[in-house]
């Protein structure tokens, strides 16, 4: 016998569990729990042109971007629903206690607000797509830098280029 149809209400109730369960595990650092909500980890950092894809890429970025950032967290501002996509606004909070790429710590706390597009396949996510403004969170994570040892610091992000690991 086949399934039933799921309604848009359930699909949008089950993708929404779905994008709840990842915020919490990636704040809890759950690597494993987070993966195990893609059949297949792809995630796309827009400002960077940074593309992770495959459990192992994706778990290598969690793992650089969370020594960059040990206690990085997230307030969520707002859910949206899309016929593909759950739309979440967020604030991504952290203090900067590990390299960020060519970025050697600062010591400095951030707060940036943020869009994540968690994109589904029916009930499946396929794909975390981030935007963000990179300036506000280098300009906080760059505070109290003194200006001379700016351009050491900034050449090599601006040198660096987009990146795709996987």
């Amino acid at each position: 016998s086949k399934e039933p149809m799921m309604t848009t209400t359930d699909l949008r109730a089950l993708r929404e569990k779905t994008v709840l369960d990842h915020f919490a595990d990636e704040t809890r650092q759950d690597f494993d729990a987070v993966l195990s909500t893609f059949p297949h980890p792809h995630y796309e950092l827009v400002p960077t042109g940074e593309v992770h894809d495959g459990g192992e890429a994706v778990r290598a970025y969690y793992l650089a971007s969370r020594k960059a950032f040990p206690d990085q967290r997230h307030e969520i501002i707002q859910l949206r629903h899309t016929d593909d996509a759950v739309i979440v606004e967020f604030w991504l909070l952290g203090t900067h206690r590990g390299p960020l790429g060519a970025l050697p710590p600062t010591g400095n706390t951030f707060r940036c607000r943020m869009i994540a597009l968690f994109i589904f396949d029916g009930e499946r996510l396929v794909c975390e797509r981030v935007y963000f403004d990179s300036m506000t969170m280098l300009r906080q994570l760059l505070a109290g830098v003194p200006p001379a040892q700016l351009p050491a610091l900034v050449g090599p992000l601006l040198a660096a280029g987009p990146s795709t690991a996987g």
